[in-house]
């Protein structure tokens, strides 16, 4: 059997080692670039999505790298257990502790980054956390499964804990790459046109306006004339109030932040 703690991806790679786990080198890092470890179960499905469009293209590029570490290496016995029944009794199984710490462990020594469980009952992941991340050196996720992870290493090792919403997935592996790309995406040079990140959704606190493009007319329905006006003004307060009617009506938790950082600023 092949000993893989971590699967490389992008500009560098290697090939499967059956040295042990401990003595395992995996590809040299790209000096300076933005990093991502994921410590899962399933380390082939990555990088997935990341790996195409702009994602993809930036990760070739060595604008940042993916580490997929593989946590069943880590399991004990002929079939690499990595889980075990709830302490007090209960349906399902929990990720032990001695397990999770040899993984992350070796996580820790390939980069020390910031380790985060994937988990529902963490804070919401949103805009600011991705450009947090995106100004670090990288992130460390671990993408759970089963009924969750043992608390102890999640106390031991001060990992924090962030959900991508309020519903509960088969795992963490979906949510890690949605994390990896909203993250990626904010780094220079992952996308060709800055502004598009100023402009975009939650950059200022609101939605998005609606967008257009050719044909001026499309089933009767008509390009809105100040968008071909040319007074770049009237749209920039057109997308404005476009963008603060929208928010208002669909996300009114982000709408009162709005109004209350704007009295902020008009009060300093």
């Amino acid at each position: 059997m092949t000993d893989e703690p971590s699967k490389s991806h992008g500009r560098l790679s290697i090939a499967p080692s059956i040295a042990p786990r401990d003595l395992m080198q995996d590809r040299p890092s790209v000096a300076g670039a933005w990093s991502a470890q994921v410590i899962t179960l399933f380390p082939d499905v990555f990088p997935g999505v990341l790996g195409a469009s702009l994602t993809g293209k930036a990760l070739d590029q060595g604008l940042w790298q993916l580490n997929a570490i593989d946590l069943r290496v880590f399991g004990e016995g002929k079939h690499r257990k990595v889980d075990d029944t709830p302490a007090g009794g209960g349906a399902g199984l929990v990720l032990r502790p001695d397990i999770m710490g040899k993984a992350v462990r070796f996580a820790k020594r390939k980069q020390d980054l910031p380790v985060i469980y994937l988990s529902p009952r963490g804070r919401p992941f949103d805009q600011a956390t991705a450009r947090s991340w995106a100004d670090g050196p990288g992130v460390c996720l671990i993408a759970g499964r089963f009924e969750g992870l043992d608390q102890r290493v999640i106390d031991h090792f001060d990992i924090d804990e962030v959900s991508l919403g309020d519903f509960v997935m088969t795992g963490g592996e979906i949510a890690a790459q949605a994390m990896i790309d909203a993250s990626v995406r904010l780094l220079p040079g992952v996308l060709g046109n800055a502004a598009s990140v100023e402009d975009e959704s939650f950059a200022s606190g609101l939605l998005e306006h609606p967008q257009f493009t050719r044909p001026a007319e499309w089933e009767g329905r008509r390009i809105p004339d100040v968008l071909s006006s040319g007074d770049h003004g009237a749209v920039d307060q057109w997308r404005k109030a476009e963008a603060e009617a929208l928010t208002r009506a669909r996300r009114p938790d982000l709408w009162r932040l709005y109004k209350t950082g704007e009295k902020d600023r008009e009060s300093s």
